[in-house]
């Protein structure tokens, strides 16, 4: 099985794959507003031709290299191209400012690779364990596993919990639209046949994070003239073995706070970079050097921000909860491929898991490799203006939602959920969370009623299971600490 499934990765097709969605992923994470979570809706409908590891394989390309490409406007022009970057300015962009912008690259990519590799072996050796132990799961836990998930609200709302169930509930409600799951009795439908399937994932996606995203760059008029573009030369990777070794310490710490933050729900790249840069000025001899443009500053950020990949797919791989924003969507990409991602992946579809493994090996090596290469080609996507890029990206958002079924009202559900989310952005109403209860609600309801099938009615099982319950008590955990906090912060706000 493991060598099958590794085998499986190597052929043409699918590392041509691999590659492109490495390059793409460096390009949309590389463009200030273009997000990766974007590129990944982006590319989802590209996916539908393909088996599902060449679809997630060019899916987890995407996601690799948009996490690295942030470095490049980080440092070049002192704008983070992903929240993941924005420590990476701090130092980056100051070296950059002394003539040593080569340098600061070289440190970005080498470091972002070995945080990256660090992760993913983590995620090889740890997953199969919990995987083993999320087999002896049924309704009950899974109820209490969805039940669970929707408190990832908390940490995906930005800011207000309040604005972020707000969101979630519009999703658990959008989702009870169509027939339902055991009794196929039509719900919210309104008479209108075309609703009797349900609202597709995939255009309610593309509509939230890539049309709302178009929206909100077209309305900036904004228009960037003549960009300082310092001047840059990378001779090896910039850097000498001694000054390697001097980071040796700084990286295995700054991955390991990227890992363990992105396995924890909701967190992800943008909070653990900041972490480990503050970690590695604490921990430093010379604190007071931090931000004056010293390669320890950018090996924290970018090592702790590549970790926090493999991290994020540990819970989505083992427990099908995603880690954070582009986890969600990598999600709906397994599901649009008609696999769950969960304990029985690793039983039924270990090929496929081992596959996966390999696409994120080779990716990552595909990202220093085109990075270190293709530095200057990135650098020039940097300058393209948006009045050219905007509607190709539209196009092929209408492109990707009639492709689904060949009929407009996907188009028009992608438009409308596009405006949904811009709407959202101007209300401050974060849309993840959205995504989130419309993918939850499903898996909460078919689980609720499958549970209630199973023991007639009763919902003491529910609680009495020792598995179920212990997830359902820390939930309660959650939600309490969650709200205790949200009160503090609210009699903050009063004083």
């Amino acid at each position: 099985m493991l060598l099958t499934g590794i085998l499986s990765v190597f052929t043409v097709k699918t590392l041509i794959f691999i590659l492109g969605g490495t390059v793409a992923g460096i390009i949309m994470g590389s463009i200030p507003g273009l997000t990766v979570t974007m590129g990944v809706a982006l590319f989802l409908p590209i996916t539908f031709g393909m088996t599902p590891v060449e679809g997630l394989s060019l899916l987890l390309g995407l996601y690799i290299g948009g996490t690295s490409g942030g470095l490049m406007s980080a440092i070049l022009l002192k704008i983070p191209g992903t929240p993941a970057s924005i420590a990476t300015t701090f130092d980056g962009a100051p070296m950059a400012a002394q003539g040593q912008a080569g340098k600061a690259l070289g440190i970005g990519i080498v470091y972002s690779f070995i945080g990256g590799m660090f992760s993913l072996l983590v995620l090889i050796f740890i997953s199969p364990l919990l995987a083993q132990v999320a087999l002896q799961f049924g309704p009950y836990e899974y109820f209490a596993i969805a039940v669970f998930s929707l408190t990832l609200v908390a940490g995906l709302s930005s800011g207000s919990l309040i604005l972020g169930l707000i969101a979630a509930l519009l999703g658990l409600t959008i989702s009870f639209i169509g027939m339902a799951p055991i009794t196929a009795f039509p719900r919210f439908t309104f008479g209108f046949s075309a609703l009797d399937e349900g609202i597709s994932l995939l255009p309610a996606l593309i509509g939230l994070f890539a049309v709302s995203q178009v929206l909100e760059e077209a309305e900036d008029r904004t228009v960037l003239k003549n960009i300082d573009m310092p001047k840059y030369d990378i001779k090896g990777f910039g850097f000498s073995m001694k000054e390697f070794r001097s980071q040796i310490t700084n990286c295995i710490r700054s991955s390991v706070i990227g890992t363990g933050i992105g396995i924890l729900p909701g967190l992800g790249g943008a909070v653990c970079n900041i972490m480990a840069y503050g970690a590695a000025k604490k921990r430093s001899k010379y604190p007071e050097k931090f931000g004056t443009g010293i390669m320890d500053g950018i090996v924290a950020s970018e090592a702790s921000n590549n970790a926090s990949t493999g991290g994020a797919l540990v819970p989505l791989m083992t427990l099908g909860i995603p880690g954070d924003n582009t986890t969600a969507i990598l999600l709906a990409g397994f599901m649009i491929h008609g696999i769950t991602p969960g304990p029985l992946l690793f039983e039924s579809d270990g090929v496929l898991v081992y596959g996966i493994f390999t696409a994120l090996v080779i990716s990552n090596i595909f990202m220093i490799a085109t990075m270190f290469w293709g530095m200057r080609f990135f650098v020039r996507v940097l300058s393209v203006p948006k009045h050219v890029l905007l509607p190709v990206i539209i196009t092929l958002c209408v492109v990707g939602s009639y492709g689904l079924n060949n009929r407009l009202f996907d188009v028009g559900t992608m438009l409308a959920f596009g405006g949904i989310g811009f709407l959202m952005k101007k209300l401050s109403l974060p849309n993840t969370p959205l995504l989130l209860g419309f993918i939850l609600g499903p898996i909460v309801e078919v689980n609720l009623r499958r549970g209630l099938m199973k023991s007639r009615g009763e919902m003491t099982p529910f609680f009495t299971e020792p598995i179920s319950g212990v997830i359902l008590l820390i939930t309660v955990i959650v939600v309490i600490v969650t709200a205790y906090k949200e009160y503090k912060k609210f009699n903050q706000c009063q004083y």
